[in-house]
C-alpha cells in the first residue's frame, strides 16, 4: 500500500507542534497510510474518505489523540476508545503520551480506521439525544417564563445551537454563574446566533 500524500496546507500544524511533534507525525503517517485524504478542519488535521470525516488528530496539554467522529458506533475490541465527556455523543478518542504507544497500536489503529470508513460507507448515523432530552437549567427556564420572545428565539435556533447553549448554561455548579451565562448570551440568542458564531 502506498501512502497518500500529505497536504501542504496542513504541514504548519505539525511544524508548529512543540510538545507532541513526534507523536503527531506518527499519527499522520498512519492516517495517510490508510488511504485517507488529509484536510484542515477546525484548525486540525482531519482525514476523510469519500468526503466523509473519519478521524481527526488533535493535541492537548496531557496527551495527543486520534478522534473518531463516529466512534460510538465502533466495536472497540481493544477497549482503547474514550468518550471525552458525558456530553460527547458520537466521537471517541484514542489517547497517546508517547511514540512507543502509537507504534505498539499501529495495526489496531489501522483496523479502527478501516472500520470507521466502513461505517461511513454503510451510511450509519449515531442516534443523538434530542434537544428535548437535555436538562434545562433552572435559570434558563426562569428567563423563558419571564420573556416569551426570548423563549421563541431560543427554540427558533437550530438543534445544534440549542444543544450547545443548554450544555453551556447547565455546566456551572453555582446558580449565580449559570444566571450570568444566560444573561450574557441573551443578545446572541435574540440575534439567532449560536454560542460559537
Amino acid at each position: 500500500m502506498t501512502a497518500y500524500s500529505a497536504n501542504s496546507k496542513v504541514d504548519f500544524y505539525f511544524e508548529k507542534a512543540e510538545k507532541w511533534k513526534s507523536e503527531l507525525g506518527k499519527l499522520r503517517e498512519i492516517a495517510l497510510d490508510c488511504h485517507l485524504v488529509e484536510e484542515l478542519k477546525w484548525g486540525s488535521p482531519c482525514y476523510t474518505f469519500d468526503g466523509a470525516n473519519i478521524v481527526l488528530i488533535h493535541a492537548f496539554k496531557e496527551y495527543c489523540a486520534f478522534l473518531f467522529f463516529k466512534g460510538a458506533l465502533m466495536k472497540d475490541p481493544d477497549k482503547i476508545l474514550i468518550q471525552q465527556s458525558e456530553n460527547v455523543q458520537a466521537a471517541r478518542q484514542v489517547r497517546f503520551t508517547n511514540v512507543q504507544d502509537i507504534l505498539a497500536k499501529k495495526e489496531i489503529l489501522k483496523k479502527y480506521i478501516f472500520e470507521a470508513a466502513e461505517i461511513e460507507k454503510s451510511g450509519q448515523k449515531v442516534e443523538l439525544k434530542k434537544v428535548s432530552e437535555f436538562e434545562i437549567a433552572e435559570e434558563l427556564q426562569n428567563k423563558f417564563d419571564a420573556d416569551v420572545d426570548f423563549k421563541k428565539a431560543f427554540y427558533a435556533l437550530t438543534p445544534g445551537r440549542q444543544r450547545a447553549y443548554l450544555l453551556h448554561f447547565s455546566q456551572p455548579k453555582q446558580s449565580k454563574t449559570r444566571e450570568a451565562r444566560v444573561e450574557k448570551n441573551i443578545p446572541r440568542i435574540l440575534d439567532g446566533k449560536g454560542l460559537n458564531d
